[in-house]
């Protein structure tokens, strides 16, 4: 069986490496047009394309398929498309370009959670549990029918950068499990659920990212995790921006036997400790930071520069 992988970020990346070195050959990769990066903005190939054209792997860049580039695939000779995180829809005259159609690898335990940030999403509503999706793909938004999923735990305190790193695993031994009963012909795809609830998995915003102290030290710490590594949390420190990169709300217990009545957004600097209140009298511990400009740190080394300068946060 010849495959087109359809793909974009790291993840996808690492996936496409798997399958290159598995039982089928890749063909072709399509993936988003090179992207500005870093402060100098220079234009960058995806993690995809870099893995691609190392391979040798003919590479097509393009933010949607046209008809045009629909018939390139094609005539590639592939028989079956996977895509991981390409980041667009495929029209039904590009579902149906190939024989076999494509294949979705989603981050989630699909029918919840269909959207382009599902990792996120899942960790900033407080979830227990994840997993991942194989599913085959029609014109709707993560929709199309289910082949197999694996669930996942969701650590205490992991972020999403750690969890996508421990979907993406589970991702490839989905595929390699599930790849060879499509090529056998023996692969059954079940319809979603049609009354089953979907939380949409919306892409993250820098304003969706900034801390509301009002809020529960539980809900700002999966904020916290959620947000990171990208956009990451963030707040004012003394009119300067603070990124929150790791944070653990204090148990209820804790929180209310600690600085009394002070507002959200107040520090509390301890020895060992850096505290901050938050709505409902509770507490959060700062982990690790970054200061604008600066390279991210314990809370504890920020807090004995900041002690003294900064009381309040947001």
């Amino acid at each position: 069986m010849k495959l087109i992988f359809a793909g974009t970020p790291a993840n996808a990346a690492r996936t496409l490496e798997a399958l290159i070195a598995g039982p089928f050959e890749v063909v072709g990769v399509l993936t988003r047009p090179d992207a500005p990066v870093g402060r100098k903005r220079v234009l960058t190939p995806s993690p995809t394309a870099v893995v691609a054209e190392a391979a040798g792997i003919p590479v097509f860049k393009a933010n949607r398929v046209t008809t045009e580039l629909a018939a390139e695939l094609a005539a590639t000779g592939a028989d079956l498309g996977v895509i991981v995180a390409y980041g667009a829809l495929l029209k039904d005259f590009a579902l149906k370009a190939l024989p076999l159609g494509w294949v979705n690898l989603h981050y989630s335990l699909l029918p919840d959670w269909r959207g382009a940030a599902p990792v996120q999403n899942a960790i900033l509503a407080g979830d227990t549990e994840t997993g991942v999706t194989l599913f085959q793909l029609d014109e709707g938004m993560d929709t199309g029918p289910v082949f197999a999923v694996v669930p996942a735990v969701i650590q205490p305190g992991e972020n999403s950068g750690r969890l996508l790193e421990r979907l993406t695993e589970l991702g490839i031994t989905l595929l390699s499990q599930e790849l060879p009963r499509l090529a056998a012909g023996i692969a059954v795809a079940k319809p979603q659920p049609a009354n089953a609830t979907a939380r949409p998995a919306n892409k993250l915003s820098r304003q969706l990212a900034e801390i509301d102290w009002n809020e529960s030290a539980r809900r700002v710490e999966h904020k916290v995790l959620g947000m990171n590594p990208e956009p990451m949390a963030h707040t004012e420190a003394a009119s300067d921006s603070l990124r929150v990169l790791d944070a653990l709300a204090l148990p209820g217990a804790d929180a209310k036997a600690m600085a009394p009545g002070s507002e959200p957004g107040t520090i509390i600097f301890e020895p060992k400790r850096v505290l901050v209140r938050c709505g409902g009298g509770t507490l959060l511990q700062l982990k690790t930071v970054q200061p604008a400009g600066k390279n991210p740190m314990p809370a504890t080394d920020w807090a004995r520069g900041a002690a003294g300068k900064v009381s309040h946060l947001g």
